[in-house]
């Protein structure tokens, strides 16, 4: 249960996500056909496009995580039978992602909460609040924590996918 709860929300988030792909997509055609066809750039359509681009890259991790979309090089673990190639995984996990995501979660909440706490924007011609992005990080790495516990769960327990 705790499985598909956890593939589920990351499942929601990633599709929630994807649609930022298309808003900045639009954005950065709207301010090429301005900048370019009507001579009127924009102040603010690239400073957007890229904090878009940010939440889309960040917030995607845990989905790629459910989707074993990551880069992989098992050139040896292959070879393993099963079990054994279970087994090294679930140490792979609680030696160094377990870590990473635990390191990554705390902080980036430091790192959100200043952010947040100061009101912080970007500097130049329009000054676009940054904490959000910022937060992101956060939610992403708790994220990307979940789903960790997830694939772990899923490799003890010898099931790849649990189907929804």
């Amino acid at each position: 249960m705790i499985i598909k709860a956890i593939d589920a929300i990351n499942e929601f988030v990633g599709r929630i996500v994807v649609v930022l792909a298309v808003l900045f997509a639009a954005i950065i055609i709207y301010d090429v056909i301005m900048r370019y066809a009507l001579n009127a750039p924009t102040r603010w359509a690239f400073d957007l496009s890229k904090q878009l681009y940010g939440f889309y890259f960040i917030l995607l991790g845990a989905y790629a995580l459910k989707h074993q979309a990551h880069v992989r090089v098992d050139l040896l673990l292959e070879r393993f039978p099963s079990g054994v190639q279970r087994v090294v995984e679930i140490l792979g996990y609680v030696i160094f992602f377990f870590p990473f995501t635990w390191v990554f979660l705390t902080r980036s909440y430091d790192f959100a909460s200043t952010s947040w706490a100061q009101g912080e924007t970007t500097y130049g011609a329009v000054a676009l609040p940054i904490y959000p992005l910022k937060a992101a990080l956060c939610v992403a790495a708790a994220l990307l924590l979940i789903q960790g516990v997830s694939e772990v769960l899923k490799l003890i327990f010898g099931r790849q996918e649990i189907v929804q």
